[in-house]
């Protein structure tokens, strides 16, 4: 009794720290590289593994083969670090848009992201879970007028998600099963310094400088695990398109009238034992962003075209392309009480070169991870702590709106992430 109202309590106080945590920037386009510290450590593979409740988070299948009733809370302190850099004089011919050139960094700041997973053994052959998790978002902060706009003394982006699923997983014959999880998220975003774009917005009231924004949604993620031998499971999930309510107070910047649908998404995977205690994972994971026009959605000419300005149906956005990415992922469990992970993920950044101007806002162009961790087992409790460093990557590009030649942007981002878990089983 006493354990079900620390559970109950723990979960309270973690909804009022995802309420008030502030967002962090991803680093697959805006989506977190993994979920939970043991999943995150695997360079974000384990489709096809069943190592916690929060394994629901990539695939609602393995649920079921978690062997016991299972509590986790994790908490990611993050590090991003992204900067522009402007080379070339602004030509100063009418109708142009040049940038002040020089170097600028984003205010680089740490961020906490908790994330927390419950499984329930119904019966033997079925479990029933909730997971609590943030997708990360994205973040800048750039202490100076960028795209000069004088109302603002700082211009970027904000945007922070918050996920809660309910998943219901069944051994439907032997050490095959399926999973669903009905998804409830929630966004929050605003923007400064976009003033300037006033005269390609549909609303400029609504383009920038305004108090937060809120929009909710619901979706679906489907999910199959099978063993097919001791030594070889495979996995694969895929998450519907969800359908978010509009940011009305930015109903000038993204298309659709402020639509920011969630992009669907895919994975597939397998994972292999080839010795004792020694596996080995890898997954492909495809996000769709070419589905979501105020993502997808080129910037020139929809731009200078008027049934293209900013906040209309087929408005401008940020030119963001679909995402593949593979991840690979290496365990050993061969010390009693003891797990190591080691992985690798890689990804081609979503923006093009021709997009580079308008994500000095939102600049997610990370490709590869590198991650690290370990657990230890403690009676019936669980600690684990993972590491991740995404290599640095810049990606060059004119400015859009300026003469031809005469201005280069260069966007840049790297990232270090430290994993911190906790889980009890057997409640």
């Amino acid at each position: 009794m006493m354990i079900k109202k620390n559970l109950v309590f723990t979960i309270a106080i973690l909804i009022a720290l995802f309420m008030t945590a502030q967002s962090v920037y991803s680093t697959d386009g805006y989506r977190r590289h993994g979920f939970g510290s043991k999943y995150s450590s695997l360079g974000g593979s384990g489709v096809a593994l069943s190592l916690s409740s929060l394994g629901s988070i990539t695939n609602p299948a393995g649920l079921v083969f978690l062997d016991k009733n299972r509590f986790d809370i994790n908490v990611s302190l993050f590090s991003p670090s992204r900067d522009y850099n402007v080379t070339g004089m602004p030509s100063g011919f009418p109708g142009t848009f040049g940038l002040t050139p020089g170097k600028i960094i984003s205010e680089t700041d740490y961020f906490a992201m908790p994330t927390m997973g419950v499984s329930y053994k119904v019966q033997d052959n079925m479990a029933i879970g909730l997971t609590i998790f943030g997708n990360g978002g994205m973040n800048t902060s750039y202490m100076t007028q960028t795209f000069h706009d004088p109302s603002s003394p700082l211009t970027g982006v904000n945007l922070e998600q918050l996920f809660a699923g309910a998943t219901y997983s069944i051994e439907f014959v032997e050490n095959h099963s399926l999973g669903v999880t009905g998804l409830f998220a929630w966004q929050r975003f605003r923007a400064a310094g976009l003033g300037s774009f006033a005269g390609f917005s549909s609303s400029p009231n609504n383009l920038t400088g305004n108090t937060n924004s809120i929009s909710s949604g619901f979706g679906t993620k489907i999910g199959y695990m099978g063993r097919l031998l001791p030594q070889l499971s495979v996995g694969g999930s895929f998450q519907t398109k969800m359908y978010m309510s509009e940011f009305e107070r930015y109903s000038g910047l993204f298309a659709q009238q402020g639509g920011f649908d969630i992009p669907a998404t895919w994975t597939a995977g397998f994972a292999a034992m080839p010795a004792p205690g020694l596996t080995f994972s890898f997954d492909v994971t495809q996000i769709l962003y070419s589905q979501i026009k105020s993502i997808n959605n080129p910037m020139m000419p929809n731009l200078t075209q008027s049934t293209g300005m900013l906040g209309m149906e087929d408005g401008a956005g940020f030119g963001w392309e679909d995402m593949t990415v593979y991840k690979f992922g290496l365990m050993y469990e061969g010390v009693p009480g003891w797990s190591f992970r080691g992985g690798y993920s890689y990804g081609k950044q979503p923006i093009p070169d021709s997009e580079v101007m308008f994500n000095i806002l939102a600049p997610g162009v990370i490709e590869q991870h590198i991650t690290l961790g370990l657990s230890k087992v403690v009676c019936n409790n669980e600690f684990s702590i993972g590491f991740m460093y995404a290599l640095n990557k810049e990606v060059s590009g004119p400015n859009s709106l300026e003469v031809p030649g005469q201005q280069t942007i260069d966007l840049s981002m790297n990232q270090w992430q430290i994993d911190f878990g906790y889980a009890f089983s057997g409640f």
